[in-house]
C-alpha cells in the first residue's frame, strides 16, 4: 500500500465543472479533469481495507453493493496513486472493456460501498478509472489486439449497446467471427442516442469502434433483425446468436388526453436531439428519418430547438433519464421545466434501514437539476405527484396537465406500499411539451418472436440465469435479460454471455 494514511491526510476531490449558465450553451462534456499529481492523491486515499466491497459486486439488502465488473480497485487506485499508469491500465483491462464509458456516466457502484464513505467521503475511484483509460489512450497503450488464430465459428451479436459490444469484443478476440447487427443509422446503442453528448460525448464511442473494426469485428448498421433480415437467416449463417437489443420498450402514461400532440417518450426526444448534433452531410441536408406512430421525428437543429424554445416543459419521470430531458431541454431554451417524481423525496443522509454497504437511499441532484435551478430560480423537482389528465387547445396540441398529488398506503391484499392519489390534490400546470420518462417495461417483442424465445413477467427474455440461453444456440444479455439497468451492468452481462457462447462453441473458455 502506497500510502496507509492517505484517507486521513487528503480529501477528496472532483473534477471542475463548468458553471451551469455557462455549459448550457453547448452539448459538450462540461467536466475538466484534475492535474495528473492530484489525481493520483486520489488514489492515495484508497485504504486498501481488508474486505474490500467496493469489488464485491453482489446484492446486499436486495441491492446491488460494489462493482459488478469485480474490477481490482485497491489495486488500480494504488498503482494511480504511485503514477504507475500504464500497470494500472493492464489491471483495469482485465476485467473491464469499456472503462472510458462508465467513467463519464456511470453512477460508481464501487464509490457507493467504498470502507472510507462509511464515515467520510468514499474514494474517488470513478475518475481514477477514467483518468487511466484516458492516459492509456494518450499514451498510445490501447491498441487493437486481433486475434493470432481464428476458430472458424461465427457469433452474431443483435444490439450493439454496452452488452453486445462488450460480448463482441471479447468473443472476437478468443477468435470466432463476430458480426454486429445494429438497426440504427451508428453504433452504440443507448450510448449513443440515450445518453446525451454532455455526458458523453460520441467520438468517445467511434474511438473504441474504429478499434474493434480494427481487430476484425464487423458492424452493419441499418438492419432491423426480425425485420429488415429473418431469424432463420441468421441462425443458418450463425453458429450462435446473441440477442442485446435492450428494454426498449417505454412505460407510458395512460391517462385521459394521452393523445395530444407534443407528448413524447424521452429516448426518442434525446435520441432525435442527438441526431439532430451529427454534422450534416455536405450538401447540407439531412437523411429523411421514419419513426413508429406518435413518436418525434425532427430533421435539423433548428426544427429540435423550435420544439423546445419558448415553451413550458413538463418531464415525467425522476430518473436519469428525466434528468438528461430536464439538461437537454434547458439546453434547448424551454422557458419552464418541471420533472414529477411518484415517490416520496429521499432524505439526505441514510436512513437507518439503508446502512452501508447498500446503495444509499439519499437525495441527489444531477447536472440537469442544478443548471434548472440556475436558470429558472428553483429545484424543477416535485415529488409524489403525477399527472391525471392531459389538455389539449384547440388544435390538439397539449397545452396543460392535470396534476395530482400521492400518499403511500399499504395494499391490503400484497403488503406492499403503493402511491394512492390524494383526493382534492388536483391542479393544472402549463405544459407545451411533454417528455415521459418513465422507465421501460421489456424488450420489444418483435425480436424475441422472430427467434421464438419466451419472455418472463418483467416482459425480458427469460434466458439461464447461468447459462445466459434463451433458446438451441440462442442467448441474450444486457436490458433485454434482467431488465432496465445501468451500463456498467451490461458490460458484466455482455462478458458473461461471451464466456458462456465461448464455453458452447468450444467445449470449454478461457475468456
Amino acid at each position: 500500500m502506497g500510502k496507509s494514511t492517505g484517507f486521513l491526510e487528503y480529501e477528496r476531490k472532483d473534477a471542475a465543472a463548468e458553471q451551469p449558465k455557462l455549459r448550457i450553451r453547448n452539448f459538450n462534456e462540461f467536466k475538466t479533469a484534475l492535474p495528473v499529481r492530484e489525481q493520483q492523491l486520489q488514489g492515495a486515499r484508497c485504504m486498501e481495507c481488508g474486505v474490500p466491497f467496493c469489488q464485491y459486486g453482489g446484492m446486499v439488502g436486495g441491492m446491488a453493493s460494489g462493482c459488478p465488473l469485480h474490477n481490482l480497485v485497491p489495486e488500480t487506485n494504488d498503482l494511480v496513486y504511485t503514477g504507475n499508469w500504464e500497470q494500472a491500465y493492464k489491471r483495469l483491462e482485465k476485467t473491464h472493456c469499456f472503462p472510458e464509458f462508465t467513467g463519464r456516466v456511470c453512477p460508481a457502484l464501487c464509490e457507493a460501498a467504498c470502507t472510507c464513505g462509511l464515515y467520510g467521503d468514499p474514494v474517488a475511484t470513478k475518475a481514477n478509472e477514467e483518468a487511466i483509460i484516458e492516459q492509456a489512450f494518450a499514451r498510445g497503450w490501447v491498441k487493437a489486439c486481433p486475434p493470432q488464430v481464428r476458430t472458424g465459428k461465427r457469433v452474431a451479436v443483435v444490439g450493439s449497446g454496452p452488452a453486445g459490444l462488450a460480448a463482441a469484443l471479447m468473443l472476437n478476440r478468443r477468435g470466432h467471427l463476430v458480426t454486429v447487427f445494429e438497426r440504427s443509422d451508428a453504433i452504440g446503442g443507448l450510448l449513443r442516442y440515450g445518453i446525451p453528448n454532455m455526458k458523453l460525448e460520441k467520438w468517445v464511442i467511434d474511438r473504441r469502434i474504429a478499434l474493434m473494426e480494427e481487430e476484425g469485428v464487423e458492424f452493419r448498421t441499418g438492419i432491423d433483425v426480425g425485420k429488415d433480415i429473418k431469424a432463420a437467416q441468421l441462425l443458418k449463417d450463425f453458429d450462435r446468436i446473441l440477442l442485446a437489443c435492450g428494454a426498449s420498450e417505454p412505460r407510458d402514461i395512460a391517462v385521459a388526453g394521452r393523445d395530444a400532440k407534443n407528448i413524447y417518450f424521452a429516448v426518442d426526444f434525446l435520441g432525435e436531439v442527438t441526431r439532430a448534433l451529427k454534422p450534416v452531410k455536405a450538401s447540407g441536408q439531412e437523411e429523411d428519418r421514419q419513426t413508429e406512430h406518435g413518436r418525434v421525428s425532427v430533421d435539423d437543429r433548428a426544427a429540435v430547438r423550435a420544439l423546445v424554445k419558448g415553451k413550458h416543459v413538463l418531464v415525467i419521470g425522476g430518473g436519469d433519464t428525466g434528468n438528461d430531458c430536464v439538461g437537454t431541454a434547458v439546453r434547448l431554451g424551454a422557458k419552464s421545466v418541471t420533472q414529477l417524481e411518484m415517490m416520496p423525496e429521499p432524505p439526505v443522509v441514510r436512513a437507518s434501514s439503508n446502512p452501508w454497504p447498500e446503495w444509499p437511499k439519499i437525495k441527489k441532484t444531477d447536472y440537469g437539476q442544478e443548471e434548472a435551478a440556475a436558470v429558472y430560480g428553483h429545484d424543477p423537482r416535485i415529488y409524489q405527484t403525477t399527472v391525471s389528465e392531459f389538455i389539449k387547445d384547440d388544435k390538439g396540441n397539449v397545452c396543460q396537465a392535470r396534476l395530482v398529488s400521492l400518499e403511500p398506503k399499504t395494499d391490503e391484499k400484497t403488503g406492499r406500499t403503493v402511491m394512492t392519489p390524494v383526493e382534492g390534490s388536483q391542479k393544472l400546470a402549463d405544459a407545451q411539451l411533454v417528455l415521459i420518462a418513465a422507465g421501460f417495461t421489456g424488450a420489444q417483442k418483435y425480436v424475441p418472436d422472430a427467434f421464438k424465445v419466451a419472455l418472463n413477467s418483467r416482459g425480458c427474455v427469460a434466458a439461464d440465469e447461468e447459462t445466459y440461453m434463451a433458446a438451441d444456440r440462442i442467448f441474450a444479455a444486457g436490458d433485454m435479460r434482467r431488465g432496465q439497468s445501468l451500463v456498467v451492468w451490461a458490460i458484466h452481462e455482455g462478458r458473461e454471455a461471451a464466456r458462456a457462447i465461448d464455453r458452447s462453441l468450444m467445449g470449454y473458455t478461457n475468456l
